[in-house]
């Protein structure tokens, strides 16, 4: 199972996830977030970073130039995009995207299609909240391409075994404070996912 580590603000809390086996790092271009990161301070945590680890844009309710060129400027590989106003034309953006959906009941995962999304639930702020989703609903349903995001943390991750999720997403289960990462939890989170 891939893990991404999200809301990385700064060089120091980017390699402790690398060094304990993160695939991908998330950086929020969300300016409410307290995860915020400018586009530019991130590149400057980019640029050093070693070869082979995905960087990941969080984009909420953004139109199309804006996130590209946040991409270009931040040096991000994919947009992570939540698009509850329909400002993003999907069709036309130049960089690789995840969208990602904000579930309320069962039947919202029910309508995934075949492509890989990132299900966390919802909240009425956007992401960091640590709320969780109800296992049960993905029940009967193929999660080989959902991406699950919320709530999650190294205590109930064996709480996934079976449901061959494609990957997880945490923030708020792996800080000290909002914006500041636990390197302790960040190693046990990503041990965790692997005895799975």
């Amino acid at each position: 199972m891939k893990v991404k580590i999200c809301g990385i603000t700064n060089l120091e809390d980017a390699l402790a996830a690398i060094d304990a086996g993160a695939d991908a790092l998330g950086f929020v271009f969300y300016d409410k977030s307290p995860r915020y990161i400018s586009p530019f301070d991130a590149k400057d945590i980019v640029n050093k970073l070693p070869p082979f680890v995905q960087t990941i844009g969080l984009f909420v309710n953004e139109p199309n130039s804006f996130i590209n060129q946040v991409c270009i400027n931040a040096k991000m590989q994919t947009a992570q995009i939540i698009d509850d106003d329909t400002f993003t034309d999907f069709k036309t953006l130049d960089f690789r995207y995840i969208r990602v959906l904000r579930a309320k009941t069962k039947a919202d995962i029910e309508k995934i299609d075949s492509e890989y999304v990132l299900v966390d639930a919802f909240v009425d702020g956007f992401g960091g909240e640590g709320k969780r989703l109800a296992l049960e609903w993905f029940d009967d349903i193929d999660c080989s391409k959902i991406i699950l995001a919320g709530g999650l943390n190294s205590d109930n991750l064996k709480e996934l075994s079976g449901y061959n999720f494609y990957g997880v997403d945490v923030s708020s289960g792996v800080e000290s404070y909002k914006g500041k990462k636990d390197k302790d939890k960040i190693v046990n989170f990503i041990k965790a996912v692997n005895e799975i």
